[in-house]
């Protein structure tokens, strides 16, 4: 939630039927509102366990909601917001622009969303305190037990109904709110980034009070066993922090609101593992217990959630929301420097990514958005920004991703936080809000398809293994469309495919992969039916996202240097400075830039 603002249709109705009896039955029952002690709630729970007793609470809660946004209001509104998605789109060629194939329930908002090395994807948000979209609906000024987390894990394979989701409850936490109420770790607008070992490490969370405040939580999320481990607490509470992996697959944690409360970013930065802790590299090697360590420069970021990069040439660079707060971190020495002052000024939530640099790591960066009266691009490369190719209008809380081909992807945006073109907390929206937005290899935009939602504030996208496109977030439309908001299935998903999975012919197959670690620098083979058809082989890296920070997106080109039959001979990057640790999704393309379905390798050695 900002501390600044606080302020499905038919198709999917049996999808959402199906999850909602799951729900019912307890197998993904989300945490209500608690009751007061001494009222109906309490004597409830005597009779039939506070579990059930909570569910009965959130039905009931549900129902009053409806009546003050009426079931029939929801209704209408993704009615009229299907039909305009169609009428829309029949403008655009799915092989040229993509098309927009699916929308279904989600048990989850979708607030923070990462891709898995094991194919699924963790969702993870807060309990709602509201269905009535006009109000604020995450606990941000709670405390006590409403003020919760939660998270599902969404298995593709397994397709978008009932059986496709599955509940990671947080641990069960004590906050020091004085209320010694237990309850799933509130770590809603965390940040968070990868380990080595394939791991989600997620730092901070929301102490609650007038307003929120930083939580001292850390946590990992194991994808091999789909088991959360707490860390040891961070030395200082962070609320909108933000988290990048380096190239010895440390993790730098800078900015968030202290536990004092929204006005208050931390200068702290902080480092996970600590050094003289070993960094986790296994997938056995589970990092419960373990601290964070003290960074000897600080990050006086003025606004939170600033963009961070770590590089080809290994270092962080912090780009912060005022257009003077640009800094260089080395995180050998510990120092922090200067970098050229933006050319833009201040700039919302928006998105920043790492172009592609052909066979090495990323050796620049690209600002976008984060201003609805400014269009351009910023692109920041050997120490100096440039103004580049502009979009076609000026967005905020938009999410640009990396596609296999190394085109550009923007979907989401709003005009502000909660706006989207005629007002705050409307769910009305102005369409082109709605429109992707695609950048071609050689850096010009165009409008695209628009997907079915407006996703402003808390929305969210990434790139699958099978080069789909996820979006999803913006608890406030999410519920405002819900289509049925009595079955607790309060999010919704969208899938685009984009164009190069609309060319016909045959798609490139990546049939075996290798099961070890691969060096940095080093030869390796893959086997593929469809060879003598590959053209090039790229690794992207998994993306873990939240309000439109997005540190972990990384794409390379590998240097094919062989075919012989089904054997192609590929080599990794040079460096852990090009390629941090950890899990990509590795993509053969044919000369139409046609991928593959990725299948996941290991980078580098302890």
């Amino acid at each position: 939630m900002s501390p600044a603002a606080h302020r499905s249709a038919a198709a999917s109705a049996a999808a959402s039927a199906a999850l909602a009896l799951a729900l019912a039955a307890g197998a993904l029952l989300a945490a209500p509102p608690a009751r007061a002690h001494g009222t109906e709630g309490d004597g409830e729970a005597a009779f039939i366990g506070a579990d059930h007793a909570r569910a009965h609470a959130e039905r009931r809660g549900a129902a009053a909601g409806a009546a003050e946004y009426p079931q029939a209001t929801r209704t209408a509104s993704l009615a009229a917001l299907t039909a305009s998605q169609a009428a829309a789109n029949r403008a655009f060629d799915p092989a040229r622009d993509g098309r927009f194939a699916e929308y279904f329930p989600s048990p989850d908002f979708g607030v923070h969303l990462a891709q898995l090395p094991t194919g699924k994807v963790l969702l993870f948000s807060f309990e709602r305190v509201e269905v009535d979209p006009t109000k604020e609906t995450g606990p941000t000024d709670r405390i006590g037990r409403t003020n919760a987390g939660r998270a599902f894990l969404w298995d593709p394979a397994r397709g978008t109904g009932a059986r496709a989701f599955k509940e990671v409850r947080p641990p069960t936490v004590l906050m020091p709110d004085g209320t010694h109420v237990p309850r799933p770790a509130p770590f809603f607008c965390a940040g968070h980034a990868f380990l080595p070992n394939g791991m989600l490490a997620v730092f901070g969370g929301n102490a609650g009070g007038k307003g929120g405040s930083g939580a001292k939580l850390s946590f990992v999320f194991d994808p091999w066993t789909e088991t959360w481990f707490r860390n040891r607490d961070m030395s200082v509470g962070r609320w909108y922090p933000s988290v990048v992996t380096g190239a010895d697959g440390r993790q730098t944690i800078m900015s968030g609101q202290s536990e004092r409360g929204t006005g208050t970013p931390t200068p702290v930065v902080e480092r996970f593992p600590a050094k003289g802790l070993p960094v986790p590299w296994r997938t056995f090697d589970i990092p419960a217990g373990m601290a964070a360590g003290r960074f000897r420069a600080d990050a006086p970021f003025r606004n939170d959630y600033p963009h961070l990069f770590s590089l080809r040439d290994g270092m962080i660079y912090g780009l912060g929301r005022d257009a003077d707060q640009q800094w260089l971190f080395d995180p050998v020495a510990e120092t922090r420097a200067d970098l050229p002052r933006r050319p833009a000024d201040f700039r919302g939530y928006g998105s920043a990514v790492p172009l592609p640099a052909g066979l090495r790591g990323p050796d620049s960066v690209l600002v976008l958005g984060g201003d609805p009266h400014d269009p351009n691009t910023y692109r920041l490369s050997g120490g100096r920004w440039s103004t580049e190719e502009p979009r076609a209008f000026g967005r905020t809380q938009d999410d640009t991703l990396i596609l296999p081909d190394a085109t550009l992807l923007t979907v989401n945006g709003a005009l502000d936080t909660r706006d989207y073109g005629h007002g705050p907390f409307n769910p009305e929206a102005d369409l082109k809000y709605r429109q992707t937005e695609l950048r071609d290899a050689r850096g010009h935009w165009r409008l695209g398809p628009a997907q079915r939602l407006p996703r402003g504030y808390h929305s969210n996208a990434l790139v699958m293994p099978d080069g789909r496109v996820m979006v999803t977030g913006d608890e406030l439309q999410q519920i405002a469309n819900d289509p049925d908001i009595r079955d607790a299935m309060d999010g919704s998903i969208e899938v685009y495919e984009p164009a190069y999975l609309h060319q016909g012919g045959t798609r490139p197959v990546l049939d075996r992969v290798p099961g070890g670690e691969l060096g940095h620098g080093a030869a390796f083979e893959v086997r593929s039916r469809t060879a003598p058809a590959v053209r090039r082989a790229v690794l992207l890296a998994p993306t873990t996202v939240t309000h439109a920070v997005n540190t972990s997106q990384r794409h390379l080109e590998l240097a094919l240097t062989s075919v012989r039959g089904d054997v192609i001979t590929l080599r990794t990057p040079p460096s852990a400075a090009d390629a941090p640790p950890g899990y990509y999704m590795l993509f053969l393309l044919d000369g139409r830039g046609v991928p593959s379905t990725a299948k996941w390798v290991k980078l580098g050695h302890r």
